[in-house]
């Protein structure tokens, strides 16, 4: 008689472990580190970051961006407040005294109750490879002076070191991460910028004032490297009830992209190469489904992916696909579907994304076999997947996302509610080093980093579980 309780335990037992195993198996890190829990906030209209440059009609919010496919061009910008003044460009390399100019063009903006200043864009082409330049802007009135590196060649053994930062915002938080980037042992050749610039339409009528603090306030890095913009959901400034109904228009007016030379027909979504880098930005915010301009792009896009030339394939994108905060959560499903079996079939080695302001890695994964009916949907390791992170972390007034899913799902290998930056340091076209740095350690302090494997050229399993 006594055998039947001992059977129905046996049984509770195994039906444990199996839920344990399938269900809430905890995959990852839930890091141990708490922030000291602070209220965000902007900083003031006077701080000496938002400092107009001295001088009559003194170009400000000056900021590069790449101007070709291939690495070859940058694209030039600023605005001049007292009148338009000249749209060129004089710029020189480093090794020779031969100056040369460059003409752009201007334009202006209305939104609601704001006129923008004149928005200068040039773009410099033919520029050499690996090569500095200094440049000018403010011809003919008060001149001012930066300087660029272009990257080296296109090419698969080509090293190169991006910075990632995404949702920066403009607050006391917003100051410690460009500060921490601009610290960084690891010096980042270029930023990979996932959306959310200035967050000005949390203002009264998308105060477009802080458009201009937050360009000024950005200048003293992307002035002198390029940025890789990404728009999010804080670019739309769609506002009918004050007659705002352009979306994007203030984001489309003042940060310009070369979409055109990868074919696309919008700004929000394009290709670059860089190095041996082949980076896609997507859109979440535009219309994705089949048969959109977007939809077909990337249909044909990929394909043209040489990863004998260009090793290392990186989407950028605001909204994440796989997230384990109880922030915008499956925000990014309706555009996993339609996507991520191509990102799988063309070996995708990272997806960057921002929208949830923490930090996050995954391991490799997919949800690709779930198909409506047949109840596949547990995302399942899957080595020819990417790694997908989200680093929405840069510190905007919008605080911290700390409350996360439990139990950590397994899909999940890190993650933490801090602010920080990334450093993607590709190393040759089997191997890169990634590191992410939360803004209140030291400077070379990294709180998760890992090696990645390309997909292409060596696909090792390097999820956490396998070391």
């Amino acid at each position: 008689m006594n055998s039947l309780p001992s059977l129905v335990l046996a049984f509770l037992v195994i039906v444990l472990q199996v839920l344990d195993s399938a269900v809430i198996c905890n995959g990852g890190k839930t890091s141990t580190y708490v922030r000291k829990v602070e209220k965000t906030v902007d900083m003031p209209l006077d701080s000496d970051v938002f400092g107009v440059p001295p001088g009559y009609n003194a170009p400000q919010q000056v900021h590069l961006t790449q101007g070709d496919h291939v690495g070859k061009a940058v694209i030039v910008s600023w605005v001049t407040e007292d009148e338009p003044g000249s749209s060129t460009v004089v710029y020189w390399s480093e090794n020779s005294k031969e100056k040369k100019k460059a003409k752009g063009k201007f334009n202006i903006y209305r939104f609601f109750n704001y006129t923008s200043g004149f928005i200068h864009h040039c773009t410099i082409r033919n520029l050499e490879y690996n090569t500095k330049y200094y440049y000018v802007v403010g011809v003919d009135h008060t001149m001012r002076k930066f300087w660029f590196t272009t990257p080296p060649g296109v090419g698969p053994n080509v090293p190169y070191t991006f910075g990632l930062i995404g949702d920066l915002g403009q607050s006391f938080d917003s100051n410690r991460t460009l500060t921490h980037y601009e610290q960084n042992p690891v010096k980042g050749e270029a930023v990979l910028f996932v959306g959310d610039l200035s967050y000005a339409d949390n203002y009264p009528n998308h105060d477009n004032v802080r458009w201009d603090t937050w360009g000024r306030f950005t200048e003293r890095v992307v002035a002198y490297q390029p940025w890789i913009w990404t728009a999010g959901n804080h670019e739309i400034d769609f506002a009918p009830e004050i007659g705002e109904t352009e979306p994007f228009k203030p984001y489309m007016h003042r940060y310009h992209v070369p979409y055109q030379a990868s074919n696309s027909t919008a700004p929000f979504w394009y290709s670059i190469k860089r190095a041996s880098a082949y980076i896609i930005v997507l859109s979440s915010y535009s219309a994705y489904g089949k048969y959109t301009p977007q939809y077909k792009w990337l249909e044909e896009e990929l394909p043209k992916v040489n990863r004998s030339e260009t090793p290392w394939l990186i989407v950028l994108m605001h909204s994440p696909w796989y997230n384990s905060y109880n922030y915008h959560y499956m925000e990014g499903e309706t555009m996993r579907v339609m996507y991520e079996p191509w990102f799988v079939q063309y070996k995708v080695d990272v997806v960057f994304a921002g929208h949830v302001h923490a930090y996050e890695r995954t391991e490799r994964i997919s949800n690709i076999a779930y198909n409506i009916v047949n109840g596949l949907c547990t995302p399942v390791k899957d080595q020819s997947a990417p790694v997908y992170i989200t680093i929405g972390d840069g510190g905007n007034i919008e605080g911290l996302a700390n409350n996360m899913t439990e139990p950590q799902p397994a899909y999940s290998a890190y993650r933490e509610a801090s602010f920080g930056h990334a450093i993607f340091d590709i190393k040759n076209k089997t191997h890169a080093y990634y590191s992410w740095h939360r803004n209140h350690d030291g400077y070379a302090v990294e709180a998760d980093s890992m090696w990645f494997f390309n997909r292409y050229w060596h696909p090792v399993d390097e999820s956490s579980a396998s070391q």
